[in-house]
């Protein structure tokens, strides 16, 4: 994309810096290669993960699928809460 002055019909246009319009810390992720992006999108995900973050959605009182009464703690160990049943002679 290039900046064109007036008058002049697209002859001797300047290009446009990014630095103009990019926030300096999402142009150094722009500026990454997709590999360097995966690495560091990795690194986030562990310290998100580090810091309690979960992917469970949060509830949401507007929603017309909120139902409170069918919302309950999770389980203690953060797993399924379903456990095998073991019966004898089978």
């Amino acid at each position: 994309m290039t900046k064109r002055p007036e008058g002049s019909g697209g002859h001797g246009a300047s290009a446009v810096k990014l630095e103009e319009f990019i926030d300096p810390e999402l142009l150094d992720w722009y500026r990454m290669s997709p590999d360097e992006r995966w690495a560091e999108s990795q690194h986030l995900w562990a310290t998100f993960s580090l810091l309690g973050g979960s992917l469970d959605p949060e509830p949401d009182s507007q929603s017309p699928f909120d139902f409170p009464g069918q919302r309950g703690a999770g389980p203690a160990d953060g797993r399924s809460g379903v456990h095998s049943v073991r019966r004898s002679g089978v």
